[in-house]
């Protein structure tokens, strides 16, 4: 059986392991938290190294991928340094193929019901995905990219792609230099929320992004919206339906109740691969395509 892990300096509180099959081949994911502590995460790294199949580095980011200009963020490298033989992957490859059929997958599926709300669609944090945001774009929505108050707490949207390649350019050398909490929720601030941007979350008709920067400044309540995020837990599910979400989009499947993240299930793909190496986006496309994996879609309300 292969195995698959995602090391997570998020919370334990999430942590998950299932065995599924894909491809005919029997695969076991396996989700590990460490509450914050990216030292625990690269011990742990140390520990399995060579004995799984793919690693998956969660609730952090080796880098992020704007266009095709690669962002290291360096705060985060250290947390691998002890990998030797196993590959390891942050979800960077996922982001740009699978979440880059997020916007069509939702006009598809509900695209009358979001035209009547409206086309509009609020991107907490544009540079982390940067192929949900484009899929979103090139869908014909109108977006706002929440980069700089979801990131950096200053109060000015960013309202085109160009402006988004622009900040990144201008901040990403900066901000990939900066201790990872500093920007990131870890560990328990994962599970704190702090309502804020009211204004930009009832403009949208549709919310996306990563789950941790949605809940972040999530209001109490906005009825008739849409979530489209990569990946949930139960809890996660309840409180966007006691929230009044109409319909949530996850960017992975659904397994066993929960969607896991885009690290995790690059890694089972890497696994599967059997070619103990990551692999290239068109080797992705194929693998995904093979699978017949795409977003999922609930109705909550």
């Amino acid at each position: 059986m292969k195995h698959a892990v995602s090391i997570s300096i998020g919370s334990s509180q999430r942590d998950k392991a299932v065995e599924i099959e894909l491809l005919g081949e029997k695969i076991r994911i396996e989700r590990i938290g460490t509450d914050g502590d990216m030292e625990k995460a690269a011990q742990l790294y140390r520990e399995m190294d060579g004995k799984v199949d793919a690693f998956g580095v969660g609730g952090a980011d080796l880098g992020v991928m704007v266009a095709d200009r690669w962002y290291p963020l360096y705060s985060v490298q250290s947390m691998v340094r002890f990998i030797q033989k196993t590959p390891v992957v942050d979800g960077a490859g996922l982001k740009n193929t699978l979440e880059n059929r997020l916007g069509p997958y939702i006009v598809e599926k509900i695209g009358e019901y979001v035209q009547e709300q409206g086309k509009k669609a609020l991107i907490t944090l544009g540079v982390d995905r940067w192929g949900m945001s484009t899929s979103f774009v090139d869908s014909g929505f109108e977006c706002i990219f929440g980069d700089l108050m979801f990131g950096l707490g200053i109060p000015i949207a960013v309202r085109s792609v160009g402006g988004l390649k622009r900040l990144a350019g201008i901040l990403m050398p900066i901000a990939g230099r900066l201790p990872f909490e500093w920007v990131y929720p870890t560990g328990e601030k994962q599970e704190k929320r702090i309502p804020k941007w009211e204004s930009y979350y009832r403009w949208a008709t549709i919310i996306a992004g990563d789950c941790h920067y949605i809940k972040r400044h999530f209001p109490e309540s906005l009825p008739g919206k849409v979530i489209a995020t990569n990946t949930t837990t139960p809890s996660d599910v309840e409180m966007f339906r006691n929230a009044g979400i109409k319909y949530l989009v996850t960017s992975t499947p659904v397994l066993n109740g929960r969607s896991f993240g885009t690290n995790m299930m690059e890694a089972a793909l890497v696994a599967i691969s059997g070619k103990g190496r990551t692999l290239q986006r068109n080797e992705l496309n194929e693998l995904l395509d093979q699978l017949g994996f795409e977003p999922q879609l609930q109705e909550l309300n």
